[in-house]
């Protein structure tokens, strides 16, 4: 084929590009960068550079969004076909996060180091999780093929999630699995399946809990090296407990608490003004120590007040209800149930770390999509878009086809001459 024919393929793929996906994903990356201006002032003085922390982010993003363009031309099928590599490389780094080859920052090792680039193995497996159990489970067919995907979707979600929590990295393994379980909803997954997950999953939480906390904790008992993280998550629920039975009047910063407190200062200086104290005009970021990463929306609130808040759950509700409308569309069950999986995730992700940052639940550590600081996380979350975008582009160039064969075959109709 010519350049030219190239050419041509190319500008009609483009035409179909789904436009409102891609301003949302330009609306996020804008407020991820005027809120990294604002969220870095810490980084900046570590590093002795002002603009040094957010040049490297900007270059993730850029990078980013080159992915994203790319992918949303790429054939669906081919994504998920890959994603069943990516699958098996995810699980192979998640055990090597385990050995001497991870990372260990704040007493987990979610971050692995190769060939002198450190990234998130868990990133990837939730990427590549959420696409392999879509297409398993659009092939179910019978009630033999729901048993047999709902079985094998199962195991690959204990394993994935599984070596998630033992690196140290609780609160996305069970985001994770909570995603799976979204899917098995909307793949239509008997009840009794569905109430036995449920069960084992609830029972398996609340027992580690109790486990670790009369067998160690309590005991003062040295925790083995592989279970050092647990003390912290049950540590952060206990906080939780005691806060929420603790009079305002009587509570206490503390060391474990300090982060959280700090957090709801500088909420509670943005609910002032229903535009916050304006960009730049923070005070908390100076003493946050996580203001660039978990407790971004803490001073997005603090600066733009409520209207700021108001417009950032928008903004990430708009991505899912977006996605809603692609899927319930689309021809292709798998890419519906792809599509929906990475939206979900985009969207719990956002709310959990919002919620977080208000006080609403135990410290998670998860990252604000897109906004909070983190390279991988960058790139992953720009795949996401990337591949919500093929779909949607592939969407809307089979009902273009459609429409002209409809149109076509009117033409071909012969014309009737009555006598």
């Amino acid at each position: 084929m010519e350049l030219s024919g190239y050419k041509n393929i190319f500008a009609r793929k483009r035409s179909y590009i789904d436009k409102v996906y891609w301003i949302l994903f330009g609306v996020l990356i804008i407020v991820a960068i005027l809120a990294l201006f604002s969220a870095s002032s810490t980084l900046a003085l570590k590093n002795n550079s002002a603009l040094g922390p957010i040049m490297d982010h900007m270059m993730f993003i850029a990078l980013g969004v080159v992915l994203a363009f790319v992918v949303q031309f790429l054939p669906s099928k081919f994504i998920r076909i890959v994603s069943y590599l990516g699958l098996a490389l995810s699980i192979v780094f998640l055990m090597l996060a385990l050995t001497r080859m991870g990372v260990m920052i704040n007493g987990a090792k979610r971050w692995i180091n190769l060939f002198g680039v450190q990234f998130q193995p868990s990133e990837l497996a939730k990427l590549t999780l959420i696409l392999v159990v879509s297409d398993l489970l659009s092939r179910i067919k019978t009630e033999n093929d729901e048993k047999k995907y709902f079985f094998i979707v199962l195991s690959l979600t204990a394993l994935v999630c599984g070596l998630i929590i033992l690196g140290g990295n609780l609160s996305t393994g069970v985001l994770l699995a909570g995603i799976v379980f979204l899917l098995f909803l909307l793949a239509r997954i008997h009840i009794k399946y569905l109430g036995t997950t449920v069960v084992i999953s609830v029972v398996l939480l609340v027992s580690g809990y109790f486990f670790i906390k009369k067998v160690y904790i309590e005991p003062n008992r040295k925790i083995p090296s592989m279970m050092e993280r647990a003390s912290t998550w049950v540590d952060r629920v206990d906080d939780m407990i005691v806060e929420w039975n603790t009079p305002l009047e009587e509570r206490k910063t503390t060391s474990e608490t300090y982060q959280r407190d700090l957090a709801k200062v500088a909420i509670a200086r943005g609910g002032v003004s229903p535009i916050g104290v304006l960009p730049g005009n923070s005070q908390e970021r100076n003493y946050l120590p996580q203001a660039f990463a978990d407790y971004i929306f803490a001073i997005i609130v603090e600066e733009s007040g409520i209207i700021g808040a108001i417009f950032l759950v928008l903004l990430y509700l708009a991505i899912l209800f977006r996605s809603c409308l692609t899927s319930s569309r689309y021809a292709d069950y798998a890419a519906m149930l792809m599509v929906m999986g990475l939206a979900l995730m985009i969207t719990c992700q956002a709310l959990v770390s919002m919620m977080v940052s208000v006080g609403i639940g135990p410290v998670t550590g998860q990252p604000l999509p897109m906004i909070s600081r983190g390279g991988t996380s960058a790139l992953v979350t720009s795949l996401y878009f990337g591949i919500m975008m093929c779909v949607s582009r592939e969407q809307n160039e089979l009902h273009d086809r459609q429409q002209q064969a409809i149109t076509e075959s009117q033409d071909e109709v012969p014309e009737i001459i009555l006598d």
